[in-house]
């Protein structure tokens, strides 16, 4: 009677899901209508680095020539690095005219701020006080992230004819391997599942997230927001950075992107691990409450409908099989536009549930580093929780 109750539950849990939670799964959602503006602003591209060399000669050549009529400038901050970024990033400058570029060698960031944030802090402040007049708009986007030469027209044009104060497009991932094929794809479906991205482009929403490697800002929401220091402390600075525009009364938007692509490999399953379960505690508020909660949910959501399944054929019960087979059948089904997006075979969703089980790990791993005085560790720093600054 147990797996029944918990296979009928996973199976309303995905039908749910699929029918209420903002369309999560559909990958449509693309920059807006845009037309060109009669006149093109100021923009200030902002780029925190922190031991970049590896993947500085793909993206920041893509910047240095995009192809924007108004007046734009490059900021690189380079946050402390040990392997030549600052002189990697002038080099490349120079071989390549293009934008003009700065590198910036601020102090290490004081208590009270992530790395990241203390980096773009001296980039936003450099970008608006080395001017006669501030740049209408901030490029904030990551140094291993590569943009095709129109991307910032693009940008700009989309957030000046929707009246834009934020405009965040998710770079498309690096799937290659074969462990970026199983887990790539399934972090940005997670993510879309948290944050549907049809809800936080409503002009009334009061749902709120950024992808952090491309946002364009307009200066003025930064400033009324208090970007960066009113989010210092964040962990997960994206989602926190589009809650500030959002409660100070600005427009936001987030969709996938086309011509905006991350070049970070991860040839391994270490790497990846990192990579979410650095802030998969911060996400939760450090509580364990949550923690339990969100293992439960993946376990019920994900595990459940392939145990429903083996446990029915196993012991001739079909009303448990069906209502797994059923919840399963969603669950890749919902998956399959991801795939697609990602250029990845159909065959893949069904492994959905093995994916979700890292995912349930690396949840469980990030508490047990917070705890050890670990988390939230990145390229050598690891940040306390915002009470424990």
């Amino acid at each position: 009677m147990g797996l029944l109750i918990a296979a009928y539950a996973s199976l309303a849990a995905w039908l749910w899901l699929t029918l209420a939670q903002g369309m999560f799964w559909r990958t449509d959602v693309r920059l807006p209508p845009r037309t060109a503006p009669a006149r093109w602003p100021s923009v200030a591209v902002v780029v925190p680095a922190r031991d970049e060399a590896g993947v500085l000669p793909r993206s920041l050549p893509s910047l240095l020539a995009q192809d924007y009529p108004g007046p734009a400038g490059i900021v690189l901050v380079d946050d402390g690095s040990s392997d030549g970024t600052a002189a990697l990033a002038r080099r490349l400058a120079a071989e390549q005219p293009g934008l003009p570029l700065t590198v910036l060698t601020p102090s290490d960031p004081p208590p009270g701020w992530t790395g990241k944030l203390w980096a773009l802090r001296h980039g936003i402040t450099h970008a608006t006080r080395s001017a006669p007049d501030a740049p209408e708009y901030l490029l904030l986007t990551d140094a291993d992230i590569a943009h095709e030469p129109d991307s910032l027209r693009e940008l700009v044009s989309a957030a000046s004819t929707a009246g834009l104060d934020l405009v965040s497009q998710m770079a498309r991932l690096r799937v290659a391997g074969t462990w970026e094929r199983l887990v790539v794809p399934a972090f940005v479906y997670f993510f879309a599942q948290l944050y549907p991205f049809r809800r936080i482009n409503r002009p009334d929403a009061r749902t709120a997230a950024a992808a952090g490697g491309c946002v364009l800002l307009r200066t003025e929401a930064a400033v009324r927001a208090g970007i960066p220091d009113s989010i210092r402390q964040a962990v997960i600075d994206d989602v926190a950075l589009a809650r500030a525009v959002q409660r100070s009364g600005g427009r936001i938007w987030l969709g996938l992107a086309e011509r905006v692509d991350s070049v970070r490999p991860y040839p391994d399953l270490a790497g990846l691990w990192r990579m979410v379960s650095r802030s998969a505690y911060a996400q939760l508020r450090h509580r364990p409450a949550l923690l339990a909660a969100a293992v439960a949910g993946l376990a019920l959501v994900y595990l459940v409908p392939p145990a429903a399944l083996s446990a029915g054929l196993a012991t001739g019960r079909p009303a448990v099989g069906a209502a797994g087979a059923l919840a399963w059948l969603l669950m890749a089904g919902t998956y399959l536009p991801m795939l697609r997006y990602y250029r990845q075979p159909a065959a893949l969703a069904p492994l959905l549930p093995f994916t979700a089980l890292l995912y349930l790990l690396m949840t469980v791993d990030s508490a047990v580093q917070h705890y050890r005085g670990r988390g939230a560790a990145w390229k050598g720093r690891t940040y306390a929780r915002p009470s424990d600054a």
